[in-house]
């Protein structure tokens, strides 16, 4: 069952899911014109292999803790952490806690009038 994205004017909880977190699947929460927000949840273990989005994003920890290789480095966000990528930015994400964040991610429209993200987006980004 997927969840109904928020429309204009509602007030959405990104605060941590706690106890909720292990049972909790990535959803995207806004879908606009220029806009989308996606809590993204990385279980302990897993990880999400190294692509690129065409548009820019941010990445804001909400609670646990995720690994992210991007510009030949590796840095850890914590809760409260927030980090900004270009677009075209070769990124990878892991968990080694149940983690989750929100992306926030820029869209576009193509000449030909479609919505894109980018053209590398996981599934589950």
């Amino acid at each position: 069952m997927s969840l109904p994205h928020a429309k204009s004017g509602d007030v959405v909880s990104v605060r941590p899911m706690g106890s909720q977190l292990p049972q909790t699947v990535p959803h995207a929460i806004v879908r606009g014109q220029q806009l989308e927000l996606i809590r993204t949840v990385l279980h302990a273990g897993k990880s999400v292999h190294e692509h690129k989005i065409a548009s820019d994003m941010a990445i804001q920890c909400i609670e646990g803790r995720i690994g992210v290789n991007a510009h030949g480095k590796r840095m850890v966000l914590e809760p409260g952490d927030l980090l900004f990528l270009e677009g075209g930015v070769l990124h990878a994400m892991d968990a080694d806690v149940d983690s989750s964040a929100l992306l926030v991610l820029t869209r576009s429209v193509n000449n030909n009038g479609s919505e894109s993200r980018g053209n590398d987006a996981p599934a589950n980004a």
